[in-house]
């Protein structure tokens, strides 16, 4: 079962007469600090790594657990450390990762996708993980960037707290940004284990979400093509 989520529109005009039409929409601007710097500031306090493993021990004694008991004495600890792995994100810069481009692409001026770009995130609303696959592709301007920078970027906003809109929206809006490409076009593709594994309980639901910049925003075909490859059956 898939669920394809769209930006929702409205049919209903305002009292200006059958005339009037409604406003062109567009993507809402994000704020450069979601997308282009490391997310922990300097000036916040954070918790040392003693007392985060105190929260776990808690938690432990609070879902019925004894923390005491041979097989958890050392689980407060491998949950800190498995923390700082899982959102390694916040300590990263994504506009560091776009930083070095390339000009040697000899007046290539059509547009390069990536697609099948793995990645685990956790949802902000439950902590669980979620999974799937990123399509990101974007026009050049003279100046092109390695292939391995977009999965890394697609990592350090990944491994933060999340939801996969914002996901979708924050690599677009980096790469928009950074790069300053004709137009930037990302898909995802994901399984949200906060719906399949509690709750509803439905596994293998998928959730696909998009953000289209420049060239891709304004021209059909253009998405079309995007999509297309994206959905190409593999060759090799």
């Amino acid at each position: 079962m898939d669920a394809l989520i769209k930006t929702l529109r409205t049919n209903k005009q305002d009292n200006k007469g059958p005339e009037a039409k409604l406003p062109e929409a567009r993507p809402a601007e994000l704020d450069p600090t979601e997308f282009l710097a490391a997310a922990v500031r300097a000036d916040r306090a954070r918790p040392s790594r003693a007392e985060a493993e105190a929260a776990v021990y808690t938690l432990l004694n609070y879902i019925g657990e004894d923390p005491t008991r041979e097989g958890l004495l050392d689980t407060p600890r491998r949950v800190v450390e498995a923390f700082d792995e899982l959102y390694q994100g916040y300590h990263q810069c994504p506009a560091e990762v776009l930083d070095r481009t390339f000009g040697e692409t000899a007046g290539y001026d059509d547009f390069v996708l990536v697609r099948d770009i793995e990645f685990t995130s956790q949802c902000e609303h439950h902590m669980m993980p979620f999974y799937g696959k990123a399509h990101i592709a974007y026009t050049p301007v003279e100046r092109v960037v390695g292939l391995s920078k977009l999965a890394r970027l697609t990592d350090i906003f990944a491994r933060r707290l999340q939801t996969q809109e914002h996901l979708t929206a924050q690599i677009a809006a980096a790469i928009d940004e950074v790069l300053k490409p004709r137009g930037v076009a990302v898909l995802i593709e994901a399984e949200h284990t906060c719906m399949s594994v509690r709750g509803v309980a439905k596994h293998g639901a998928m959730t696909f979400t998009s953000r289209f910049t420049g060239m891709f925003r304004d021209n059909p075909a253009e998405q079309a093509r995007f999509l297309s490859m994206v959905r190409a059956p593999q060759r090799y």
